[in-house]
């Protein structure tokens, strides 16, 4: 016996005493198949208006001829197994060319059912991976699934009974992360209803702008509607999303903890008033560059988010003293503040000096409005008691006078870092020396009214406590004639670095050497007027032992130097960095494998070393290098292979990037050989330009970079993650990197 009422696209059918509803087309379109004593299709009678009984109604049901064949080829399938013989219908040969006509021009018979009726059918599936694959039949599908709501979902006796494994608990434990073109509201109703079925999303993060169809507020709507349990959500560079979108986020992620918006044009106000009421668990709070968002958002987060411990504000000219000071003395739990070119003034950094008793790190940046009053006051209100880590950038308002201040206010300082704070001299900071007992870390970056006398005078106040001291691009440090006996050490610093300081010559590092006996990280970079002479006293008066040298970029230093560094802190050298330090040769090599121990990094890019040295390093039993930088070495031929592979048993990185003079079947065999080798960077060009993101000291995402280089049909491909370690040395991690030229040569960046 077959019924089809083909005007909703149900077909019920009782096969061997049980009934099974048919919901789908009749063409290739997918089918679902539920049996009907299933809780699923407990509504089936009420959608067909059928009441269930054997009895037809006595209406035909069968009013389109397009059905009509429909229900002929389905008995007659049917028929075939359960059904007893029955007389086969006629129909004549014009009536089957109409219905073929018309069933072209028709949409299927799922299309014709409403979507009312599909979500009361996907809201009776109790397991939340049926509802996920349902989703993956179609995009209407998938947009009806991801609006059902948890508590819509239908539960009976029956169903619980019948579905031992129905939905998992939504922990929150995964993340998901769309960019660029892949950010659409398909894809995030895709996320929305596939993590919901695997533990339910916990992180989610949209970036990048897509033209045509990005993100919207319907794509936020679904989130809200199926991820519960969200508790971070990133938007970044999203101008399609407004203040609905993110009204619905409030709406339905109440276990929301992290909210961080970055150049979203169309967010106003009324989106922080509404995550305030919605989301009393927010702890953290970033906005960057929201020109629509003021002070009455930020009160609105200080009266109803009392658990908000991190706050970051940049770029946002409605924000004024107002907001800044509400949320700073409502907040008693803020750790960690950072304020970034904002239209705020003195008032907002004494409501900081006065409130801030609970704030650790402090980030203050770009703020033209505040004098030398706010600073001042900030530091003298005595309220930052607990503050560990100061930052403070591109402020005219830190003068000597502020920054003694701050050094007095701020008891238990640890690391202080000032960057293009013109107005802070040697008075300063001599005197900020003397107040800040506790400093630990010491950075100046662009400070020009500094020189080497402040530098001087702060060592001689930190002689017991300052651990690291950085000098970043200070013109103002030069050399100077000083006698060293009369000051007294600083016994405490462990870790130097002097970057980019042209002023820095031969005296200053031998009065560095003297005053600084415990050093163990020495960082030189750029110091291109240091020879011999300066570095040798240094290397003589350390106490304790080098551990890492960065001589990169000192093109002055020669063998003398490094036999030198060799000899006397081989038994502590870790690593080495003589990256453009065009006077090494094989000598330096020879002096390393002899005597270091313990070295495990070593860079020699752009030295004169050639296959000789690299047999020597690998011929040395003591040495287990991990990673070996070769960069631009065009003395190393195919001729080292056979060392490269001896050293290859304990390498993770090897960069062979423009040495020109290996062989693209040279590199082939290092690849089958070193496959122990994680990382084996190569390329042949010798003019490939060094673009900015190929040095660092983080992870950077480079997906798929294609540059053109000086040859128009010279790309390069960077896939998945890189990683720049603190002296130059770019390699990869894992995945494939690619280099390819239009004379047919395949150049293998990496293997493993």
């Amino acid at each position: 016996m077959c019924l089809v009422f083909s005007s909703v696209g149900l077909v019920w059918t009782i096969m061997r005493k049980r009934v099974y509803v048919y919901v789908g087309g009749f063409s290739a379109a997918p089918i679902l198949i539920l049996p009907v004593n299933s809780p699923s299709v407990l509504l089936m009678p009420t959608l067909v208006d059928y009441s269930g009984d054997d009895e037809i109604p006595g209406a035909s049901f069968c009013q389109n001829p397009i059905d009509l064949g429909r229900m002929c080829t389905l008995r007659s399938s049917v028929d075939r197994y359960y059904c007893t013989p029955n007389k086969r219908a006629r129909i004549n040969a014009p009536d089957v060319l109409e219905i073929l006509r018309l069933e072209k021009d028709q949409k299927p018979t799922i299309e014709v059912l409403p979507d009312e009726c599909l979500f009361e059918i996907f809201r009776r599936l109790c397991s939340a991976k049926d509802r996920s694959s349902c989703s993956s039949v179609s995009k209407r599908w998938l947009m009806l699934m991801s609006r059902i709501c948890k508590a819509e979902i239908y539960k009976s006796e029956n169903m619980i009974k019948g579905c031992p494994s129905c939905d998992v608990d939504d922990d929150g434990y995964l993340t998901r992360c769309l960019e660029g073109k892949k950010a659409t509201d398909v894809r995030v109703a895709a996320i929305a209803v596939g993590t919901s079925a695997r533990g339910g999303l916990g992180k989610l993060s949209i970036s990048g702008s897509n033209a045509v169809g990005g993100v919207t507020d319907v794509g936020l709507s679904v989130v809200a509607h199926g991820c519960r349990s969200l508790r971070s959500f990133s938007l970044w560079n999203v101008s399609s999303v407004g203040d609905e979108g993110l009204a619905e986020i409030a709406k339905g992620c109440h276990m929301l903890e992290k909210l961080d918006i970055c150049q979203a044009s169309s967010i106003s106000n009324k989106s922080l008033i509404a995550i305030a009421k919605g989301c009393p668990n927010l702890t953290t709070l970033n906005i960057e560059s929201c020109p629509e968002i003021g002070n009455e958002g930020l009160q609105a987060i200080a009266r109803s988010c009392p658990k908000l411990k991190c706050i970051s504000i940049k770029d946002c000219p409605l924000v004024g003293d107002h907001g800044v000071s509400s949320l700073l003395s409502s907040a008693n739990n803020l750790s960690r503040v950072k304020l970034q070119d904002l239209n705020i003034t003195d008032f907002s950094l004494a409501v900081i000096g006065h409130y801030g008793k609970a704030i650790l790190n402090l980030v203050l940046s770009g703020l033209q409005n505040v004098s030398e009053r706010g600073f001042w006051v900030m530091g003298v209100a005595q309220g930052l008691k607990k503050l560990t880590s100061l930052t403070v950038s591109s402020c005219r308002g830190v003068t000597d006078a502020s920054i003694e201040a701050m050094g007095k206010g701020c008891i238990h300082l640890k690391n202080m870092s000032l960057r293009r704070c013109c107005f802070v001299s040697d008075n300063g900071l001599v005197a900020f020396s003397k107040a800040a007992n506790s400093l630990e870390s010491l950075q100046l970056e662009e400070c020009n009214s500094i020189t080497q006398f402040g530098i001087i005078g702060a060592l001689s106040n930190f002689k017991t406590t300052l651990k690291s001291l950085n000098l970043l691009k200070c013109k103002g440090v030069k050399d100077i004639d000083v006698d060293v006996s009369m000051l007294s050490p600083c016994e405490s610093l462990r870790h130097l670095s002097i970057r980019n300081c042209p002023g820095v010559g031969n005296p200053s590092l031998a009065m560095v050497g003297k005053l600084c006996p415990q050093l163990q990280h020495v960082d030189l970079t750029g110091l291109y007027g240091v020879t011999d002479a300066g570095l040798l006293p240094l290397l003589q008066n350390s106490e304790t032992g080098l551990v890492k040298v960065n001589l990169s970029g000192c093109w002055n230093f020669s063998d003398n130097t490094v036999s030198e560094l060799a000899r006397l802190h081989g038994g502590t050298l870790e690593l080495l960095n003589l990256d453009g330090c065009r006077k090494i040769t094989d000598a330096s090599l020879v002096a390393i494998a002899h005597n270091c121990l313990l070295l495990n990094d070593l860079d020699v890019s752009k030295c004169a070393i050639t296959d000789a040295g690299i047999a020597v390093l690998s011929n040395a039993r003591q040495l287990t290098l991990q990673v070996l930088s070769l960069s631009n070495c065009s003395g190393v031929t195919s001729k080292s292979e056979p060392s490269l592979t001896n050293l290859g048993q304990t390498l993770v990185g090897l960069n062979l990037q423009n040495c020109n003079s290996i062989g693209c079947n040279t590199v082939e065999l290092l690849v089958e050989n070193l496959w122990r080798c994680g990382d084996i960077l190569h390329a042949f060009y010798a003019d490939v330009p060094t673009y900015q993101g190929w040095i660092g000291w983080q992870f950077v995402d480079i997906v798929v970079f294609r540059g053109t280089l000086v040859d128009p049909f010279f790309s390069i491909f960077f896939i998945n993650k890189c990683l720049f370690n603190p002296f130059g040395l770019a390699t990869t991690r894992g995945h494939s990197l690619y280099a390819m030229m239009p004379w047919e040569y395949v150049y293998y960046v990496l293997a493993g």
